[in-house]
Parts: structure tokens; C-alpha cells; sequence
């Protein structure tokens, strides 16, 4: 290893499940229990709703006024799981950016939902847990500060203060690399998307994961997870608006993955955050359970994976819907009822031992649809996990090893006549190959190499380097 490489953690020596087919939703190797004894990964696909606020300004003058939505929205949320008899379910706070710069008032929202779960816990008997998210704030300056500076400090108070409000899980979506992915990404260049996943990405990630691991046990609440959603769905939104190609974000999604794990090695235990859709293969490593998104998220962003991405899920999430009306009811309870019953669905059909079907007949609705979801199979996944602990404990070195097994699925795909690209994608395809082909053994050796713009992105001294 060279002086880019960080110690993330000791990565397992096997995987947490013998093949991708022991692989399902519902089930994890190592479920968790939180809240009103929710039971995370435990036999049961659960219900993670998440409102969000409708447009409008937050500040001191209207802060009553959000927490009043958020008393209502909670409220109807509730009211709908006991009147569709949900036995249990899990709710997320994702603190909007004013919440997480002013920390009390993201505790007294967590504060008055915690109190009317805990109120439907007493009177309906409805099991329920909370996750706080907490917003990265530190990319508010460029470049930003990821080790000093007040934002770091008053993210770290906002984690503490929810913890002690109520939160039942912690969560956050990190942004460390994401200066330099953003504009990599841009410009198609894989050395820079290598480079922010595979060396800034990691060592953020385990700096800031030990003060929220610490945090967490200070209060006895569970350290969820990170996800990527910075690098792998802005990838994946540029492709679905033609800004970059598929291929490229298909790429970049297995890429994601040891950035997220780092999460874990330094004591997350899950369940990790919905819109990491490299969460599956974490779990394949470590058995932690995971939330997922998918169809039922199309409230908050369109997206090729709807139902491949349940194929391993344990949460099954709406991403995040805005407290607005329509025929049906306010958007939150309404999804609410749809997640409700996606779930029924999935947990019927562990019940009638039809597990394995139905996730196979998720799976095979989207897989060669789209490249993105060519990668997301569970096959891939295993085969992902199984690389990640091979290629040892340089997150480096595992980035690159998935971005090479991306292309190895997209080619195979091809070859069987299974996925159809265009032209331009095709020509992408080419270029990737080249550039992951030639990018060096070690992370010095590449930053040694990066193209000048990107020193000033980025301030080494702030991760460490």
C-alpha cells in the first residue's frame, strides 16, 4: 500500500451468505432490533416511509409551522399503518439542510415524532422506529472542510441532539469526494471518478463514521449506514437526462460500493439508508440488513431499477414525498398505503416459501433493460462482494475491481445479445475499457497523474493526505 491508502477496517474473510441465491428480501444474516421492537431483516419486509416538508422557506419564523407538518404527516402516517393492521414499520426524519445548520430544530421535530410513535406504540399496539438523517452540510464551502470548520462540528451536535430526542437509527447521505466525482463525472473521466471514490471517499468515510459510531453507543441508538447517493444516483440521473451515458453510471454504481462499506467496517450495523442501491452488496459481506427504493420512490425521482432493486431489500422506502394533497390524501399517507402493500406482497410470498420466485421475477421484469440494471442483479452483487474481499483491505484497489466486474457484466450482457446499446453507448463502452484498463496498481501513482484541475477541488490536508 501507498500513502493514499487509508485502514477502513478489517473486511471479513468470507462472505455472510454461501451463494447470491441464499440472497433475499426480508432476511439478514444479522437483523436489527430498534424502536418499539421493530425487527429489521428479521423474516419481514417493513414499510420505510419518509415525508419531506412542501415547498417553503425555513426559518426561525416558520419553524412552528414545519413542526406542525411534521406532527400531522406523522400522524397520518401512523393512522394509516394501524388502519391497514401494518403490524410494524420504520419512519425517516432527512433533515433538510437549515435543520441540520441549526441542530435544535432538527431534535424538536425528532422530539414530536418520536412522541406520537411512542403514543401509537401505548394506544394501537404499532411497533415503530426512527431514523434521523442527518444533512452533509460540509459542501456548503468550496473546497469544502470535511475534518474542521463549524459545519462539521454542528453536523456532529445535530447527530447527538436527535440521538438524545428520540432518533432510533442514525443516517446520513456524506459527501467526501463528491467536489472531485461531480466534476469527473462531467467530463466522463474515470481517473478522477477512481480517485474521489476510491481514495477521498474511504478515508471521509471512516473519519466520520467513528464519531457517529461513537456518538450512537454514547446514546445505545444504532449507527445505520451512508450511502452513495452523492456519486451513484447523480450518475444516474444524468444518464436518465442524457447528460452522460448509461454505461458510464452503470460503472460507477459498482464503484460506490467500498465507500459505503467503510460505513460498516468502522461499526455500522445497518440498516443502510434507501437510496444506496450498492447496499445489497454490503449486505452480501456483512449480512447487516438494508433499505431500498425503487417503484414505489417514482414520487421523488424517476429511475431504471423499480424492481430489481427489491430483490434483497429488508426496508422497502418511498426515497421522500412532499406533504402535499391529492385525491387520495396527503402524499405521505398515501404512500404509506403503496409501500404497505409491496410489502404484503413480498412478505406473502416468504410466507408460501415463494421467496425465491418472486425476487427472481423482480429481478428479471428490469435486468437487461438498462446497464444499470444489468449490474444490480444479484448475481453481480455476490460476484461484487467476493472481489471487494479479494482485492484485500485498499479501498482503492476494490473500486478499481468494480469497475472492472461492470464492465465484464456489461460486455457479457452484449455478447449474449441480451443488452441492446446504442451507438454512443457502444463507443462509451470502448472508451471505459481503455480507461479502466489503464488505470495504476496504486493511488499515489494516480494522483501523481490526475489532470491539475482537480487540485483545486479538493484540500488534501482535510482528508488526511
Amino acid at each position: 500500500m501507498d500513502q493514499q491508502t487509508v485502514s477502513t477496517g478489517a473486511l471479513p474473510d468470507i462472505l455472510a451468505y454461501a451463494s447470491a441465491q441464499d440472497m433475499l428480501f426480508g432476511t439478514a444474516k444479522h437483523p436489527v432490533t430498534c424502536g418499539n421492537a421493530v425487527v429489521i431483516g428479521g423474516g419481514a419486509v417493513l414499510p420505510e416511509v419518509k415525508p419531506t416538508l412542501p415547498p417553503m422557506l425555513l426559518n426561525e419564523d416558520t419553524l412552528e409551522d414545519a413542526r406542525a407538518i411534521y406532527r400531522e404527516t406523522t400522524t397520518q402516517i401512523l393512522q394509516k399503518a394501524v388502519a391497514l393492521a401494518q403490524p410494524a414499520l420504520v419512519l425517516e426524519f432527512e433533515q433538510l439542510y437549515e435543520m441540520t445548520l441549526n441542530p435544535e430544530w432538527g431534535a424538536l421535530i425528532t422530539g414530536d415524532i418520536r412522541a406520537l410513535m411512542d403514543q401509537f406504540h401505548q394506544e394501537q399496539g404499532l411497533k415503530a422506529a426512527l431514523r434521523v438523517t442527518v444533512a452533509d452540510i460540509r459542501e456548503q464551502e468550496r473546497p469544502p472542510k470535511m475534518r474542521t470548520g463549524a459545519p462539521l462540528q454542528q453536523m456532529l451536535r445535530a447527530f447527538d441532539l436527535c440521538a438524545a430526542a428520540g432518533a432510533d437509527i442514525l443516517a446520513i447521505e456524506s459527501t467526501g469526494g463528491k467536489e472531485v466525482s461531480d466534476a469527473a463525472l462531467l467530463e466522463g473521466d474515470v481517473d478522477g471518478l477512481a480517485f474521489a471514490l476510491g481514495v477521498l471517499a474511504p478515508r471521509d468515510m471512516a473519519f466520520l463514521w467513528d464519531h457517529i459510531v461513537e456518538i450512537a453507543r454514547r446514546h445505545n441508538v444504532v449507527p445505520g449506514g451512508d450511502t452513495a447517493c452523492g456519486f451513484g444516483n447523480t450518475a444516474m440521473q444524468l444518464a436518465h437526462q442524457a447528460m452522460l451515458p448509461k454505461v458510464l453510471a452503470a460503472v460507477v454504481r459498482l464503484m460506490t460500493a467500498p465507500r459505503s462499506l467503510v460505513a460498516v467496517l468502522r461499526g455500522a450495523s445497518g440498516p443502510l439508508k434507501d437510496c444506496g442501491y450498492e447496499n445489497p452488496i454490503i449486505k452480501a459481506i456483512t449480512g447487516v440488513p438494508i433499505s431500498m427504493e425503487g417503484k414505489s420512490s417514482a414520487c421523488a425521482h424517476s429511475s431504471p431499477l423499480g424492481n430489481i432493486a427489491a430483490a434483497t431489500c429488508d426496508l422497502w422506502s418511498n426515497e421522500s414525498v412532499q406533504h402535499v394533497r391529492l385525491l387520495g390524501g396527503f402524499a405521505p399517507e398515501v404512500f404509506a398505503e403503496v409501500l404497505i402493500y409491496d410489502c404484503r406482497l413480498m412478505n406473502k410470498a416468504l410466507d408460501n416459501a415463494a421467496g425465491p420466485l418472486f425476487r427472481d421475477l423482480l429481478v428479471q421484469s428490469d435486468r437487461y433493460l438498462d446497464p444499470q440494471a444489468v449490474v444490480m442483479a444479484p448475481e453481480v452483487h455476490y460476484a461484487a462482494a467476493q472481489r471487494i474481499v479479494d482485492a484485500g483491505p485498499d479501498p482503492y484497489a476494490q473500486t478499481v475491481a468494480m469497475a472492472q466486474l461492470a464492465l465484464e457484466t456489461l460486455h457479457a450482457a452484449v455478447d449474449a445479445d441480451r443488452l441492446r446499446l446504442s451507438r454512443v453507448e457502444q463507443r462509451w463502452l470502448r472508451r471505459l475499457d481503455q480507461a479502466v484498463a489503464a488505470l495504476p496498481a496504486e493511488a499515489g501513482d494516480l494522483q501523481a497523474r490526475l489532470s491539475p484541475q482537480y487540485a483545486a477541488l479538493y484540500l488534501p490536508a482535510e482528508y488526511g493526505l
